[in-house]
Parts: structure tokens; sequence; C-alpha cells
């Protein structure tokens, strides 16, 4: 590929398998994510529809419906007895991590494809009871990393798929956020480790580093070592309000990450091969943008150079896409339960001051 066909294509949907059809979603789970970002990125989607809406609260499930002309505002407790099932083909999950295996296998029941919020889930165990519920109901579950359909982040693959880096040798993430500026409530659930899982920072920012170099190198996690600590009183129930990890990646790839729920707003991932890097920045919230550097020459790439793609558009679409398509999903659920095992060890690393070999 030319460098010139390389940047023709750099918003085309290389995924893209169906030529029509529609996708009716159901969305459970009403927070901010959901009613600021999904609605409006399915509403703007070439594939699919929202037809049912679903929250612990009839007033809101049927207010929020009505604002954005849904057929139906459900509960928790209707959807899990299956009503407006005909209404729908697949469910969007978006609840606090230690629910959505709870969702999953009504929807599995259902016979409705499952798109899972990442994390796929609070532990290592219930994600695994997520993949064999789906896959002994035969049902499609895509685990929701929105990066992997970001231009940016699918050019920056056909890049290291052509070589452009030579071999890869050293990656550095972060990924940090002021939590508590965004949402001020010392009690919200991503500060509850019954809700969040693991802890916090690796969990909610970290798997977008750990996941977007899996899914760029295709190269497995080998060993960790990890550092984190607490200091804020709304961490308390936490370990990792501060995180940091060393590990080294399949050929021998060394990767340092960082993550912190408490810090300026900082989102960045840089790979460098023997022949050349590529650097996302900002890479994991607003418009990514890709760095290419070989040599003399770089080249940056964004959301500004080309016709603005919404990656979570992209995603609600990719999905449809499989199924209207009948094609395997990539990030699916052995995908996602691969980085649950890598955020477990993180913390296991942590807490145990060792490096921790997966398996």
């Amino acid at each position: 590929m030319t460098l010139t066909d390389w940047m023709t294509n750099y918003a085309a949907r290389d995924w893209q398998q169906s030529s029509g059809g529609t996708v009716r979603y159901a969305l459970v789970g009403l927070g901010w994510w959901t009613t600021d970002v999904a609605l409006p990125a399915i509403a703007a989607s070439e594939f699919c529809e929202t037809t049912v809406l679903v929250s612990s609260s009839a007033e809101k499930a049927g207010r929020v419906a009505e604002e954005h002309d849904v057929d139906y505002g459900i509960t928790y407790d209707e959807y899990h007895e299956g009503v407006a099932a005909d209404a729908y083909d697949a469910v969007y999950i978006a609840t606090p991590n230690a629910f959505h295996l709870d969702y999953a296998e009504t929807a599995a029941k259902l016979g409705k494809g499952v798109l899972c919020e990442k994390p796929m889930e609070a532990t290592v165990e219930r994600a695994e009871q997520m993949v064999d519920v789906c896959d002994e109901a035969d049902v499609p579950l895509m685990v929701a990393y929105r990066m992997q359909t970001d231009p940016a982040v699918r050019r920056a693959r056909e890049l290291v798929e052509d070589g452009f880096l030579g071999d890869p040798v050293q990656v550095y993430g972060n990924n940090s956020q002021p939590l508590l500026e965004t949402i001020p409530n010392h009690d919200q659930w991503r500060l509850d480790p019954d809700l969040t899982g693991y802890g916090t920072s690796v969990m909610d920012l970290g798997i977008y580093s750990i996941n977007t170099t899996r899914f760029l190198l295709r190269r497995d996690f080998v060993t960790v070592e990890s550092r984190m600590s607490s200091h804020h009183e709304a961490f308390d129930s936490v370990p990792d309000e501060r995180s940091s990890f060393l590990a080294v990646l399949e050929g021998d790839v060394q990767m340092v990450c960082t993550a912190s729920q408490r810090a300026h707003a900082d989102t960045q991932l840089k790979i460098t091969g023997t022949e050349g890097q590529l650097e996302l920045r900002p890479a994991f919230h607003g418009e990514c943008t890709l760095l290419a550097s070989k040599g003399d020459v770089s080249v940056e790439l964004s959301h500004e150079s080309f016709e603005a793609v919404e990656e979570m558009t992209e995603e609600f679409d990719y999905f449809a896409d499989r199924l209207l398509s009948d094609v395997p999903v990539y990030p699916d659920g052995a995908h996602g339960l691969a980085d649950m095992r890598i955020v477990e060890a993180i913390h296991r690393a942590a807490d145990s001051e060792s490096t921790v070999t997966l398996d």
C-alpha cells in the first residue's frame, strides 16, 4: 500500500461486509454514557436503531424513551421477564461491571446478540461465565472496545501489518482523568469494589492501553509487574488511585503503562520499533490523532484532516454489520476475557510485589 492509498482510505470502513439491513438495540443501563453518547451514536448510524431502553427506574426508562422517540422503556425486572423481547435483536450492556453477566445471561436466553461494555465483568470468573453462557446459547458476544473501530487505530494497525515499525521494541501508554471533577460523588460505583471489580484505574482506564496494544501488535502479555497506591479518602476502598505496570509481551516487547482516576486528563499510546514509531495522542478520549514517524519523515493524521468519524457510531455499526452478515466479531468474548486475566494479574502483581506470569 502506498502512502497516498493509505491516506485516501483513512476513514474507510474496511470492516464492512453488509450492504443493508437494520439491527434493533435494547440499551441496558441509562447512565450518562448511554444517554449522552450511545443514543446519539446509534441515531447517526447506518445499520442500527434503538427500540428499547432498560433502567432500574420505570419513570426514567419511560421519560428517556419519550425524549428520544424510542418505542419501549422498561425496567430491569421486565427485561429479565422478556417484556418487549420481540422488539430488539441485540442488547448493549452499560451497567456497572458487576451486573454485566446478569444481563448477558438474559440476552443469551432470549437469543439476542450481546454488545457488552468493557471491562467484561468485575472478575475473571464472571467473565468466563459470560463467555460460556453466550457460547452455549450460540449468540454472538462482543466487548465494546470502541478504539478498534477508530480510523486512526485501524490505519495504525495496517502500518504495523505492513512492517512500518520493523520489529516492535517498546510501548508506553497512559490514561488519566480527574474522576471526581467529572462525577463529584464519593459513593459512585467506580469507587465501589463490589461493583467495579479489582479496582478503578486499571479496570476503567488502563484497559485502553492494554487492549489497544493487543489489537495493534497482535501479541499476548507474558509477564507483568505493578505498583499501586490510593491517597484521597474517596479511593479508600480501591487500591489503585494511582497505578503503573511493566509488562513483557510476546517477542520480548517491553511495555510501561500508567493510569489514574485522579490526575490531569491525558491519553497517549506510543509504540516504538527498530525502524519506526507510531503515536496516538490524544488516544482514548477526544479525537484520536495518529503520528507516524520513520527516519526523518513524520506524518500526522487526525479527524480534522478527514471527514469526522464517531467511533461509537462505528462500533454499533460494526456489531450490527457482523450480525447482518453472519461474520464473527474480532473483539469477542475470548478476546475480552484475555484482558480480564491481564488486569487481574496486574492487581495480583501489585499485591504480591512480584512478577506474575500469565498462563
